[in-house]
Formats: C-alpha cells, structure tokens, sequence
C-alpha cells in the first residue's frame, strides 16, 4: 500500500509540474505576440519634428550619440537595458526599442524628456 501511495504521489507532482511548464510557455508565448506586435506599431509610427528632437536629445545626453556606447548593463544610442534588446545590438533595431521603451513608459519622448531633466534617466 505504502508503494502505490508513492507512485500516486509522483503522478501528481508530474501533472502538477507539466500544468506549470504549460503555463509558463504559454505566458512567454503571449509576451512575445505582445512585443512583436508592438514593435510593428511603433516602426510604422512617423515621428513630429518636436519628438524627433526630443530623442535626439536623450540619445545625445545618454550616450553621445553613440550606438556602440555601454555602461554597465546598458548599451547603445539609448544606454537601454541590454535584455531589452534580446541579442540584437543593430542600430534599427535600437531605435525600434527605445521607441516602444519612451512611448510604453512615458508617452512620448517629449515626455520621457521632460522626465530625465528632473532625474538625469528616464
């Protein structure tokens, strides 16, 4: 009896532990359809003049520039956070994230600006 109470118990922890590899896959899964699809939506996105100045601006004060600058775990034009970047270091796709980065936080680059003149990040 002892023996088929430990099978029993073995069974469950597997159910268990596949429901939870299930759920797990399945939440990666709805983050990645999320990204890609904003991804989409902020490549198709023309910025105004006043947005485009405004993330110059960032990039000048975060980086100089410089698509290859890095300071800690940040890197690039945007000093963004090298996961948020998911191995893909090429300038387009930089300017892609830190576009969905300022507009997903802030709003805006005007917004995400206006932030980092009051805290010197955004």
């Amino acid at each position: 009896m002892n023996k088929l109470k430990k099978i029993k118990s073995i069974i469950i922890k597997l159910i268990a532990a596949a429901a939870l590899a299930f759920v797990a896959i399945s939440t990666a899964h709805t983050f990645t359809n999320t990204d890609s699809t904003t991804q989409t939506v902020q490549a198709a996105r023309r910025l105004s003049s006043s947005e485009r100045a405004a993330k110059n601006w960032v990039a000048m004060h975060e980086s100089g520039g410089n698509y290859y600058a890095r300071n800690g775990v940040c890197y690039g034009k945007y000093q963004l956070n090298i996961a948020y970047l998911h191995g893909d270091y090429s300038k387009s796709n930089q300017d892609r994230v830190a576009d969905n980065y300022a507009y997903g936080r802030y709003g805006s680059w005007a917004n995400a600006k206006n932030f980092w003149l009051i805290h010197h990040w955004y």
